[in-house]
């Protein structure tokens, strides 16, 4: 996870595009975690944020999860990556990176057109 969140991240610094990872948890020592992982990993354009354990209703995300990755473009999915326990490997983190590339380049195209 810490991969693909620092990728994700790195992309991010790079691309301008906004990123967060959202942990569905109720462990009240998960923010102290976070924070120490953030720094520990130089991670400063993604934001880390806690939501209950079944997430917001609207996300809709699998139960058998273990990770779900979701790139969005104004409140457009444009990928769902859900992995069960497991899953989340480098052909896996490649392809939602991939997605992720996808976005930032929309993004970027977004800009140059609107200026």
């Amino acid at each position: 996870m810490t991969s693909l969140v620092k990728k994700i991240d790195a992309t991010s610094k790079k691309t301008g595009i906004k990123s967060f990872v959202t942990f569905l948890s109720d462990d009240e020592k998960l923010e102290d975690q976070l924070k120490k992982l953030a720094e520990k990993e130089g991670i400063e354009k993604t934001a880390l944020v806690i939501d209950n354990v079944s997430g917001p209703a609207a996300y809709s995300i699998a139960k058998d999860a273990d990770v779900t990755v979701f790139t969005y473009n104004k409140r457009n999915v444009l990928s769902n990556h859900a992995l069960r326990k497991g899953e989340l490997n480098e052909a896996a983190i490649d392809s939602i990176m991939a997605d992720v590339a996808k976005l930032a380049a929309a993004s970027k195209k977004k800009k140059t057109d609107d200026e």
